[in-house]
């Protein structure tokens, strides 16, 4: 009996590190590298919204872009519907591709000015040469309607429209294909406050009528938290933390998660909210730390943090850390079953 298709997770990514080049300022200068992701393993399950959070520059965006095929990744593999995205044939990767599709972060320079709304949203049939004229006008239409829109804004230009009217052109755009596996770039982040829950709202109503696998990329952790079943959270290139959303929210362990969590907004008050402010820069991706890539960040940081990689730990079902001092900090309760992994012993 063969195992049910639906049971396996959609994308899988084992070991993915995206590194570019740089070139010297001057002719004697040596060339370096940028490590934009480092060596990242995740599975992301059919029909979940999967979130991806961090700082500006932490790697999501390009870790996003490795998922779909834009970026290919310098080592390690992404697996698609049981293929891996980078070792088929150019002609697969192409048919593969069909069913991943992404939301641009800027609605504003996503759409082509000189196209019209049937122009933009037909572009992926009329790429795809499979479609005739009726065919492709009457699934606009359908579009439109899906994401709110009108009929009569067929032959408007990108121009005439707001920035939350973009948003669900570049929507409608996304999902003609009829795509299993769509990311979302921080849909909202460009767009005014009172039309967040709209379009949020409007990708949840897609993504239940048409089964899809949602990547969600956002600074806001409250709509990560609203909106996403699982999570990681990404600094300088790396997996901090992952696992259920509602569990980290619930028990953050990482020092780098207690802080991210610390600068969300809350409208209640609370006084046993402690605040945590980092200090420092982020390190450069050319050079980062050899140890923990927070080390030099942290408040909990120790002599081993410097030198020695901290372990995936799994403190619990479906939570996974990275650090080496997990169990010590204050106020923090962990599982009765827990075993500290990590060789904390400084290197020698």
């Amino acid at each position: 009996m063969s195992k049910d298709r639906n049971q396996d997770p959609i994308l899988t990514m084992r070991n993915v590190s995206v590194n570019f080049p740089v070139k010297g300022g001057l002719p004697f200068l040596k060339k370096g590298i940028i490590q934009a992701v480092t060596d990242v393993s995740l599975k992301i399950k059919r029909g979940e919204t999967f979130g991806i959070v961090g700082e500006s520059g932490c790697g999501k965006t390009t870790l996003a872009n490795a998922m779909i095929g834009m970026v290919k990744p310098t080592s390690g593999e992404v697996i698609f519907n049981g293929k891996n995205l980078y070792k088929i044939k150019r002609d697969d990767f192409k048919k593969t591709r069909r069913h991943m599709q992404m939301i641009f972060q800027d609605p504003f320079s996503s759409l082509n000015p000189r196209f019209n709304v049937y122009q933009i949203i037909s572009e992926p049939m009329f790429i795809r040469g499979e479609d005739d004229e009726e065919t492709m006008k009457e699934r606009v239409v359908e579009l439109l309607k899906l994401v709110g829109l009108s009929p009569n804004d067929l032959y408007r230009y990108p121009s005439d429209f707001s920035g939350g009217q973009r948003q669900r052109l570049g929507i409608a755009r996304s999902i003609i294909l009829n795509p299993e596996f769509l990311v979302c770039d921080e849909p909202v982040s460009a767009l005014d406050v009172s039309v967040h829950a709209q379009i949020l709202n409007l990708l949840t109503d897609i993504q239940k009528q048409m089964k899809l696998s949602y990547v969600f990329i956002s600074h806001n952790l409250a709509v990560v938290k609203n909106v996403c079943d699982s999570m990681i959270v990404m600094y300088l290139g790396k997996i901090m933390e992952s696992g259920n959303s509602e569990t980290i929210f619930k028990n953050p362990l990482h020092p780098y998660t207690h802080a991210l969590l610390a600068a969300v907004l809350d409208t209640t008050i609370r006084k046993d909210r402690k605040q945590v402010i980092l200090k420092g820069d982020i390190p450069s991706p050319i050079n980062p730390p050899k140890g923990c890539r927070f080390w030099q960040r942290c408040p909990y940081a120790m002599e081993g943090c410097k030198t020695i990689p901290p372990e995936n730990i799994e403190v619990e079902k479906a939570h996974v850390v990275a650090c080496h001092h997990v169990n010590g900090f204050p106020e923090i309760e962990l599982p009765k079953d827990y075993k500290n992994k990590v060789n904390m012993e400084e290197d020698s």
